[in-house]
């Protein structure tokens, strides 16, 4: 089927916007706690975990209401508009505002619990609007012969994203002029809602789902339906491993670059990353669906871990922009090809609902452990500094050989579905003959 092109702009640009506000919310949210209000890295671990849940369980309610109702477009738009004026709030968290507000209490703690607890509203909207709606919305409008494609795409929307961060806005946060980063970026989303009222057209396929309700809520979740839908359970498993992989390094990796490797215009390595692992992404996209996205996925995950291995290595500006590349590269091929896994063995009738539970796989759980394990590797080493009477722990470049280990394990999986796929192909090549 192809796409046209109202569908692909609408595709591309809600897909922008709302990667905009997740780059403000997985790395400059975890920058602006650590830069202005407290360098204990374990707020930032806290953040990132409370956020996952609150964004799961978002998504599995919300995506599945979407069904029930048999419409995407209300919870796009609305949730866009609100998500951009939540984002904006955070402009006026400071360590004085807390100080003012709560005199008696210790303004660095009220401060970073703010972050936290606004973090989690800003991401239920956000969550309704993308996670739950607009990601049912993708599955609504593609089939076989274009999700690798749609993948591909929205799989690099994250980095241009931080590109457009990085390239236009960056320039706010060296300044320390958080206030009007905040507010740029939320009008930005804003803005994404209201051109989505405009573009976004439901899919003429979509109907209501007059299932229970409450039911459909745990669906995902019992073992009949684990046990009828066997390869979309292994396909969320691997998701899982890989998305706990990246999660491991990524809250950390522009501190990580500033403090440790003193790599201070960071926008420029990270730059480079970016376009080049997009553009190798969006390429491999076509590939994956012509050639089957299968015979590329345990290849790719060995790329990925050698690439953080690479990482690790690297300690100056060029070889981190390689092995960045291709431990960037790889994540964002071996993620198209799951993601269009899990769509291609999402039942038809219930995208909304399944929303929720691949939140629960690719969100929650890798987002509560994969920080986990870089803070107890950061922790462990023990390796501080000293800023204007504050310690601070300072990320260790063993992070990315934590993360080249994880990534290993979702070897295991993988072979499962690719062995699966090879046996699908074998018995529809038979009874063609």
């Amino acid at each position: 089927m192809k796409l046209s092109k109202r569908i692909w702009t609408s595709v591309i640009l809600f897909g922008l916007f709302g990667q905009l506000a997740w780059t403000v919310e997985n790395m400059y949210f975890n920058k602006f706690l650590y830069d202005t209000i407290s360098g204990n890295t374990t707020y930032i671990s806290a953040m990132v975990a409370a956020s996952a849940i609150v964004a799961t369980l978002t998504t599995l309610v919300m995506g599945t209401l979407s069904d029930r109702v048999g419409k995407r477009k209300i919870f796009m738009v609305t949730g866009y508009i609100i998500w951009g004026f939540t984002t904006m709030a955070f402009a006026f968290i400071t360590v004085d505002n807390a100080a003012k507000l709560f005199p008696t209490l210790n303004a660095v703690s009220v401060a970073a619990v703010t972050v936290i607890i606004m973090d989690c509203v800003m991401t239920f909207f956000g969550s309704t609007a993308n996670d739950g709606a607009f990601n049912a919305w993708v599955t609504d409008i593609t089939d076989n012969s274009n999700r690798a494609r749609v993948e591909a795409v929205l799989s690099a929307l994250p980095l241009v994203a931080v590109l457009v961060v990085f390239g236009v806005l960056d320039s706010f946060t060296q300044k320390g002029n958080w206030k009007m980063f905040y507010l740029v970026v939320g009008g930005l989303v804003t803005l994404g809602g209201v051109i989505g009222a405009f573009l976004i057209k439901e899919s003429e396929t979509l109907k209501p789902n007059r299932d229970n309700y409450f039911k459909n809520i745990v669906y995902g979740f019992r073992p009949s339906t684990v046990k009828a839908n066997k390869m979309l359970y292994i396909s969320f498993a691997a998701f899982t491993i890989v998305c706990t992989a990246y999660q491991v390094f990524m809250p950390y990796l522009i501190i990580y670059i500033d403090k440790r490797l003193g790599i201070h215009d960071y926008a420029i390595p990270l730059g480079v990353i970016i376009i080049l692992s997009a553009v190798f992404s969006i390429v491999m996209g076509s590939v994956l669906d012509k050639v089957g996205k299968h015979k590329f996925l345990i290849p790719m995950l060995i790329v990925l871990a050698v690439g953080c291995v690479g990482v690790y290595f690297s300690r100056t500006l060029l070889p981190l922009a390689v092995t960045g590349t291709v431990m960037m590269g790889a994540n964002l091929v071996v993620s198209a090809a799951i993601n269009a896994t899990i769509r291609d063995y999402t039942p038809e009738d219930k995208a909304g609902l399944f929303q929720g539970i691949r939140m629960f796989f690719s969100v929650l759980l890798p987002m509560v452990i994969g920080p986990a394990i870089g803070d107890a590797v950061i922790q462990s080493s023990k390796e501080t500094y000293v800023e204007l009477g504050v310690v601070k722990n300072v990320p260790t470049p063993y992070i990315f050989l934590a993360s080249a280990a994880v990534c290993i394990i979702a070897l295991i999986p993988a072979i499962i579905l690719v062995k699966n796929k090879n046996k699908e192909i074998k018995e529809a090549g038979e009874k063609n003959v």
